[in-house]
């Protein structure tokens, strides 16, 4: 299902989007739609019964500071950006590309989560600028 928006955006966003659109040969609708899909947080069942980092102990929240993408899933991430940047991405691809990147994303953010709660803790000390 789908719903049809209409949205203003900055000259320069939609300059990105349709040079990207360009280069893959891609509607620029469907490249803002990817954009957003890869950029809003999911609200799938998984997503929403994870507990907060700060309900967590001190152990979980330091392993959760070494969070990291599994070894396959990171190189087949690698393989299908590669093939997005070189214009090769098939239809069937792109849906994996991104529930990959959905993934790298809460992955990543659950990780900064950790990593600030560890400093605020004390457990770890904050990384220098």
């Amino acid at each position: 299902m789908s719903t049809c928006v209409t949205v203003t955006l900055p000259d320069d966003v939609y300059r990105s989007a349709e040079r990207l659109a360009q280069l893959t040969s891609r509607d620029v609708a469907d490249v803002l739609a990817d954009a957003l899909i890869l950029s809003l947080p999911s609200l799938s069942p998984s997503a929403v019964s994870v507990r907060a980092v700060g309900q967590l102990s001190d152990a979980e929240v330091l392993e959760l500071t070494e969070l990291q993408m599994e070894p396959k899933q990171d190189r087949r991430l690698s393989t299908l950006l590669q093939r997005q940047q070189a214009g090769e991405l098939s239809d069937a691809e792109r849906p994996e590309l991104l529930a990959l990147m959905q993934s790298y994303q809460e992955a990543l953010l659950r990780k900064a989560q950790a990593l600030q709660e560890a400093v605020r803790r004390g457990l770890r000390a904050p990384l220098k600028p």
